[in-house]
């Protein structure tokens, strides 16, 4: 059997439990999840009670995870390559979006899933999602510059030709202190869910399908959205207690989409139009200094008020920013080196990203400090004339003010291809 052909006789996690004789799981009328669906059907509401739970479509035009509603939790990771058979990626990829197209809908991996295969044989699913619901699980897969030449610029895996022009090594940024072994990878998977469980589910599944073809480079969890990619959501708060992405891309602005994500069609390779390019960042906090910082100079730092978010040109947080507004003295209210200032799209020749980060605690730095900090993702178009753009802004010779509370230690930029219909794999048309 396939892997095309598992993906599509995939056992419900609780479909799969009934079977195994573990106990039904129903709960009370509209305060759970149905047991015992058709084999291959998303474990869906009985009642949506809770709409989080619910599953995210695989199949479309582009890849979930990407203009989706941020969800609460993030498990991130980058692989590397470990054989060098172009067969090995290509089954691989299929693999992993069978196994991911199984996962998004409540499914567990494989024939018989986590407990209802041979006693004697590994389970095909980790198991640790079992009666779980989908909690609007997405995994979204991007393909790092490594994937398509070696560090001396010859094609691996038959990919001659295929490496998008766009998908250079980023630039040092001043202020940058990278790690190499936080940075890059042969493919990035951004698995995102409102159950954190869920998410690493999704992310150690394939590492464990991975075996003997990759493995993990580096990974990072990531708690409590930063940005809101729907005009739905709240804006969430990062670490230093501000909101964050007021203005981003929000999938309600479709030109802005269409404008600043996806790739288009005259901007090839043919195999990446209708992805987008993804860009991590991991960036520690300087906690301890920002919280002797007072809230005036705090404000003064980003650029907004902490309470509401506004600007502190005045109004409430989704006014636009008043850059040419003074004080009773003369000075601008929204400081020249002031986080927004420097970050906006007028600073930065119409320059806008579709922010998706997270905040992340790493325990403490062995320094009695914690270890805390964003994990920024942000799709984009082209991340030259975007992503590059704007830190160039923010780590050039303006000199951001947020500069002395942060430092980037980890860095990737991947080609995010299109989505997948019911029959493909991620990457398809990379060996057509």
């Amino acid at each position: 059997m396939t892997a095309q052909d598992r993906s599509a006789s995939g056992l419900s996690r609780r479909k799969l439990l009934g079977a195994a004789g573990v106990g039904a799981l129903a709960v009370g009328a509209g305060g759970g999840y149905a047991v015992g669906q058709a084999a291959g059907e998303p474990a869906t509401p009985a009642g949506v009670a809770d709409p989080h739970a619910a599953p995210v479509p695989f199949e479309g035009a582009h890849q979930a995870g990407i203009v989706t509603p941020a969800q609460d939790r993030l498990y991130f990771a980058t692989f590397d390559m470990t054989s060098d058979e172009r067969e090995d990626l290509i089954s691989l990829l299929k693999d992993w979006t069978a196994a991911a197209r199984q996962m998004t809908q409540g499914n567990d991996v494989g024939d018989f899933g986590a407990v209802s295969g041979s006693p004697y044989a590994p389970p095909e699913d980790t198991g640790e999602a079992l009666g779980l619901p989908p909690s609007g699980l997405t995994v979204t897969v991007g393909f790092g510059r490594s994937l398509f030449v070696d560090d001396k610029g010859r094609a691996r895996f038959g990919l001659d030709g295929q490496l998008p022009e766009r998908l250079q090594d980023l630039p040092s940024f001043a202020g940058d202190r990278l790690d190499p072994a936080i940075s890059d990878g042969d493919i990035a998977v951004q698995a995102c869910a409102n159950d954190p469980q869920v998410a690493v589910h999704a992310v150690r599944n394939f590492a464990r399908i991975a075996f003997g073809r990759a493995s993990v480079r580096y990974s990072q969890m990531g708690f409590g959205r930063t940005s809101s990619t729907s005009t739905a959501q709240v804006t969430a708060r990062n670490l230093f207690g501000f909101k964050d992405g007021t203005a981003n891309v929000k999938v309600e602005d479709t030109k802005d989409v269409d404008d600043f994500v996806w790739v288009h069609e005259d901007e090839g390779p043919a195999w990446l139009v209708g992805g987008s390019y993804l860009v991590s960042r991991k960036i520690d906090m300087r906690i301890e200094t920002w919280d002797r910082e007072p809230l005036e100079g705090q404000e003064a730092i980003i650029g907004r008020t902490k309470g509401s978010g506004g600007p502190r040109s005045g109004g409430d947080e989704f006014v636009p920013l008043d850059f040419d507004a003074k004080d009773e003295t003369g000075k601008p209210m929204i400081d020249m080196k002031s986080h927004v200032r420097l970050a906006h799209p007028d600073v930065n020749k119409g320059a806008k990203l579709l922010r998706r980060g997270y905040n992340f605690v790493d325990g403490s730095n062995g320094l009695g400090q914690l270890s805390a900090g964003l994990f920024f993702i942000a799709y984009q178009r082209d991340p030259e004339k975007q992503f590059v753009q704007i830190q160039r802004s923010l780590a050039g010779l303006q000199n951001d003010l947020l500069n002395e509370y942060i430092v980037h230690v980890g860095s990737g930029l991947f080609a995010c291809p299109p989505g997948v219909d019911t029959k493909g794999y991620w990457g398809e048309k990379l060996f057509a």
